[in-house]
């Protein structure tokens, strides 16, 4: 999940369990908790390494293994600061206990994402995707954002009319963008829908001044309740999952199907979007499915290329072994050009079928006629962060 989400999450948290106690440092310490796990994000941009994504992104900083200790120190640290800048703060075991929620709640929510998280590093390197939202959810953000925002609307008797105008303005072009943005990249959604979205967001800022009882919501009980809509939410996205996951194991009972791995896998812009994804022993089956039309779905089928002997000096790089331990819907594609062969390993978590090749989190190796391994790394483009490109071979470690 994005860090913003993350952050805005944890402010939730904070807001609605901890600052009428502790005070606004613990909104603070649940905010920083809720963001500090993607410090290993910095591990990937001074790292040389090709892969840096793979081997350290989500790694011990979401883990539950070290998530006690990182939770203790930045609470020492919290504490320390607080007494050097004369500011009143919890106690070292309220702020640790803060701090662990907020980690916690960024372990969790990147678990529910189909990119998935390793939950008990060191201990176990296996990645955690129950595949519940995507990565970048608007309507998640929303549910976690619109609460904070009409508690600021209504904590303020003479500006709450301005401010409510002022925010409804602003979601209402955030909105726009986000559709626009959404048809950009293939994942359109009809116009309809923005339209609802801006009426309900509307409504929340607006329908409190009515008899004025929006102004006697206190900021945790707003904060609170936004909270149990993230639950509910979460709620439909997992029987969504479950409705989806259904039907994609009927259709590989029904065509006999070697199934090594499937999955539903959640889709932009709403958890009504989702894509099923079949990885069998020579290809990737893939189908697109929209829970207001729930019935069984065209699977298109991509196979693999036929095994040959760079495919197998391929999958022997210890690179590729790495990659393949991330990859969990590869297809395998084994081409020749120019006097050179190309295999590339082409990852299919994120179904897209409006998006050029090669699809996020698409890997080659590159061999010379006498089958020499010459370039290895990510595909150019195949990446929304344009500096993962091919990396020459005398780079990698042989």
């Amino acid at each position: 999940m994005d860090p913003v989400t993350h952050g805005i999450t944890g402010a939730l948290l904070g807001k609605g369990y901890f600052y009428d106690r502790n005070g606004r440092v613990s909104i603070f310490a649940a905010t920083l908790g809720a963001v500090f796990p993607d410090i290993d994000t910095v591990a990937d941009a001074i790292s040389r390494d090709p892969l840096a994504i793979i081997k350290y992104h989500r790694g011990i900083t979401h883990s539950f293994v070290g998530l006690p200790f990182f939770a203790a120190i930045l609470a020492w640290l919290t504490r320390w600061a607080a007494r050097r800048l004369k500011i009143d703060a919890p106690s070292w075991g309220i702020l640790t206990f803060i701090y662990g929620l907020g980690i916690a709640s960024h372990i969790l929510l990147d678990g529910m994402t189909s990119f998935g998280t390793r939950m008990l590093t060191p201990i176990s390197q296996q990645r955690v995707a129950w595949d519940l939202l995507f990565i970048i959810d608007l309507v998640f953000t929303s549910i976690v954002l619109l609460p904070q925002i009409i508690a600021w609307i209504y904590r303020d008797r003479a500006e709450s009319r301005v401010r409510a105008v002022k925010m409804w303005i602003l979601f209402t072009l955030a909105a726009i963008a986000s559709w626009v943005l959404a048809s950009g990249v293939g994942y359109a959604f009809h116009v309809s829908v923005l339209i609802v979205a801006i009426l309900i967001i509307g409504v929340l800022f607006f329908l409190p001044m009515w008899g004025d009882w929006g102004f006697r919501v206190k900021r945790s009980s707003w904060c609170r309740a936004g909270i149990y809509t993230m639950v509910v939410y979460l709620g439909l996205c997992w029987s969504a999952h479950h409705l989806v996951m259904k039907q994609v194991k009927t259709f590989a009972a029904e065509n006999h199907i070697e199934v090594e791995r499937m999955g539903a896998l959640p889709l932009p812009p709403s958890w009504l979007s989702w894509g099923g994804v079949i990885r069998s022993t020579n290809g990737v089956y893939q189908s697109r499915f929209d829970l207001r039309h729930l019935q069984p779905q065209l699977f298109t089928f991509t196979a693999d290329s036929p095994p040959d002997q760079y495919v197998s000096e391929a999958l022997a790089l210890s690179e590729v072994r790495t990659y393949w331990g991330f990859a969990r819907f590869p297809v395998i594609r084994s081409t020749t050009q120019e006097g050179l062969h190309i295999v590339e390993l082409g990852e299919n978590r994120f179904v897209n079928p409006k998006r050029r090749r090669p699809q996020p989190f698409t890997y080659v190796v590159v061999f010379d006629s006498g089958g020499k391994v010459v370039e290895e790394g990510w595909e150019q483009n195949g990446m929304f962060m344009e500096n993962l490109t091919r990396i020459p071979h005398h780079a990698v470690a042989p």
